[in-house]
């Protein structure tokens, strides 16, 4: 008998069909010489502390660092979960082969492995291999089944992050907990979660320091069109357009064309700006130079699951985590592809089958249509086998939608577009530069004309147009035509602005952050070859923010993600650059892709794992100061997705509320299934949800020593307490009890 074991039994049923098994029993399905069973996402989990030794049960800081020999897994506590894996193991013990039909991910490998390690399956073992649930993949996928040898990179790159995340997630939680957090909350570390919340903090406190500096733009008004006085670079501007530059070429990009730095000084002061608007008041408008040039734009690039989360939060305020639960029903509906991909590119064996994808978007026939019966563009943009691994972009499957809900259908109307529209023509556009000059003082405007819109109609209705649409469409302004050398009077003036902060991160920009680590990059190219060093993955990127929500973290005004105290205090309490710096954490993730990538060996990942805990666990136990963390209460998010959860949400504040009698911090009720493996090790015991409380208040009296940064004093100002050291950037702050 061959057993076939899905991630959910959902999966287990369409599989079934396909190969003929219609008898139904208690946790399989049988018939036609196949057992078809299924798991619940994770049945299995990595072994807790005190599970290698009862020392680790107590949380102490002598117990540090808990580095177990070898580690082992253990089944889920679950009733319903223990009953299905014992149906897998009997199934399993009797096959005489067994395939693999977990997900087609480095998760979904891990998860199966483990429980058919855990069973002790002995037969040989096959795997299925496949983008989607049509039974055209399926059948496909079971013709072409690969030996699960070929995918033992995979398994060993899941496995080092699960165990790299318990490594750090446990000794860094115990660690910080019991020096900085009084026991009065669990103060959770994660190996990607941690990161991410010193991203959200460090741009919090970019903008709460940001002096905003005054200053003045000379316009002038020329045949009803806006001109603006060209001003000279800054040396900071010319700074970073030289690095900028730089990650260019170490990405194997072309930079940036340098260009002239001219124009006139920024103007800083109103009395330099009176000056020159006098200056060139009474003399005429010169046109010195007018450039044409033709250009073309490529079809938007397909999704991968990062940009689909990032367009649905820009478009319909969707977070990261709704959008993976809506694309993964989609896939699940058999109407979309593979969703936790990170590629944009499509292989050339999907070539072919276009045609009949584009015939099966009944709904779309309007763009179709014209694209029936001719030979489909191939761009090197599109199919490319070189950018596409284990999955390609998100694309339909040509299955008719039906029986969607109006979100999902909103994600299928922006995917299938996305798909027809790289079979369409670049659309064409002219940009024309205007200079001109009065009184030695250069202007210039710039306006942007349509030719040819090519694929561009596909998005042209308002309610379909793409955020990067918009965007395009807000520079189009058409020029009247100048000609070189003509001359006549102007309406000059001066306006007064103010720098801007940087803005506060959204979803939608703090997963583009997460994908480069921290950088700030809009080239899709470039965008490209940092993803290597991305921190987290695609398909856990939504988790670790959840988590973030859900410790209290960060919360959420309008779009904007902001820090709570706890969150901001947490990051500035940490002094160990390993645990919260982006950039060392994606040099992490490119060694467990290139251990995917047998280009890495796991063993040595781990040992300088093992390594960096020890380390930073010698450096917290001799810090010598007084620092601890100051616990406020979380203001509660109120957004449309988070009302129904209110009342639940209440109660447990209700009760978090309530004085506990323990002198240790204690498990909460482990969830059954983590997303991510970044999920492990982010809490006290790997998967607690919530910290244990959230509403100590800490004691603060004038003259103490400060409890943030150890080293000034508390002082009294106008509203609240503050630290003596404020100057030197300590943002101790506590307001006056009302």
């Amino acid at each position: 008998m061959i057993v076939c074991i899905a991630e959910k039994p959902s999966v287990a049923r369409d599989i079934a069909d396909v190969l003929g098994a219609k008898d139904r029993r208690d946790g399989y399905i049988e018939g036609n010489g196949y057992q078809v069973t299924w798991t619940f996402g994770h049945l299995c989990t990595l072994k807790e502390p005190h599970e290698y030794t009862p020392n680790w049960k107590s949380w102490s800081l002598g117990s540090l660092p808990m580095i177990p020999p070898r580690f082992g897994i253990k089944l889920i506590s679950n009733p319903t979960y223990e009953k299905q894996f014992h149906t897998i193991e009997a199934l399993m013990q009797k096959a005489d082969m067994i395939i693999n039909c977990g997900d087609a991910g480095q998760e979904g490998e891990l998860i199966q492995r483990w429980v058919m390690q855990k069973a002790g399956a002995r037969c040989p073992v096959k795997r299925l291999w496949i983008s989607s649930l049509t039974e055209e993949a399926i059948r496909e996928g079971f013709a072409k089944l690969k030996d699960a040898s070929d995918f033992q990179p995979l398994y060993e790159a899941g496995l080092s992050r699960a165990i790299g995340d318990w490594l750090l997630g446990m000794n860094a939680t115990r660690l910080y907990t019991m020096k900085y957090g009084q026991n009065k909350q669990v103060l959770s570390i994660g190996r990607v979660q941690t990161p991410t919340l010193a991203l959200i903090v460090n741009r919090q406190l970019e903008i709460q320091n940001f002096v905003p500096k005054q200053y003045w733009e000379l316009k002038t008004v020329y045949r009803d069109t806006t001109f603006a006085a060209i001003i000279r670079k800054s040396e900071e501007e010319l700074i970073l357009e030289a690095e900028k530059n730089k990650e260019a070429i170490a990405a194997g990009k072309k930079p940036k064309k340098e260009e002239e730095n001219r124009g006139i000084d920024p103007i800083t002061s109103q009395e330099q700006g009176m000056a020159l608007l006098e200056q060139i008041r009474n003399s005429p408008f010169t046109i010195t130079d007018v450039t044409k040039k033709e250009g073309k734009e490529a079809p938007l690039r397909l999704f991968d699951l990062t940009s689909l989360q990032v367009e649905c939060n820009k478009k319909f305020a969707y977070s990261a985590d709704e959008t993976l639960k809506l694309i993964q029903s989609l896939y699940e509906k058999k109407v979309a592809t593979y969703p936790r991909v990170d590629t944009t590119f499509l292989s050339d064996d999907i070539y072919p089958k276009c045609p009949g994808i584009l015939k099966g978007l009944r709904d779309y026939e309007t763009f179709t249509k014209p694209l029936e019966g001719t030979t489909l563009l191939k761009s090197k943009k599109v199919f490319d086998n070189s950018k596409v691994t284990d999955h390609h972009a998100i694309i339909p499957t040509g299955q008719h939608p039906q029986n969607l809900t109006d979100m999902e259908r909103r994600v299928f109307d922006l995917i299938a577009r996305r798909f027809i529209a790289v079979f369409y023509p670049d659309c064409k556009f002219a940009t024309t530069t205007v200079l001109g000059v009065v009184e030695e003082i250069e202007f210039k405007t710039t306006g942007k004309q349509i030719l040819e819109p090519g694929w561009r109609v596909i998005f042209g209705t308002p309610g379909a147009q793409s955020q990067e649409e918009k965007e395009i469409g807000e520079e189009e302004n058409v020029l009247p035509v100048f000609v070189k050398g003509e001359s006549g009077p102007h309406l000059p003036n001066l306006y007064e602005k103010w720098t801007q902060p940087p803005r506060p991160y959204t979803e939608a920009t703090l997963l583009r952050a997460m994908e480069t680590a921290g950088k700030l990059v809009d080239n899709d190219e470039l965008r490209d070859a940092l993803k290597e060093n991305g921190i987290g993955r695609p398909s856990t990127r939504a988790a670790i923010i959840e988590t973030l929500f859900k410790r209290n973290y960060i919360r959420k005004e309008k779009k904007n993600l902001i820090a709570t105290p706890t969150g901001v205090e947490l990051i500035q309490i940490i002094h160990e650059e390993l645990l919260k710096s982006a950039e060392l954490t994606g040099i992490w993730e490119k060694k467990l892709r290139e251990i995917e990538k047998k280009t890495y060996n796991a063993a040595q990942f781990l040992e300088e794992l093992k390594q960096m805990v020890s380390e930073v666990v010698m450096s917290v136990l001799s810090d010598n100061t007084n620092r601890h963390i100051t616990i406020e209460k979380a203001v509660q998010e109120a957004s449309a997705n988070d009302k129904k959860q209110d009342g639940k949400a209440a109660a447990k504040e209700k009760d978090a509320s309530k004085p506990k009698r323990q002198s240790k911090p204690r498990k909460k009720v482990t969830e059954a299934k983590t997303d991510a493996p970044e999920a492990m090790g982010n809490a006290p015991e790997a998967k607690s949800e919530t910290p244990l409380a959230n509403t100590s208040q800490t004691q603060v009296v004038e003259g103490q020593t400060c409890p943030l940064c150890g080293k000034g004093t508390i002082i009294k100002g106008k509203t609240a307490y503050g630290c003596s050291e404020w100057r030197n950037g300590c943002t101790f702050r506590k307001p006056f009890e009302s």
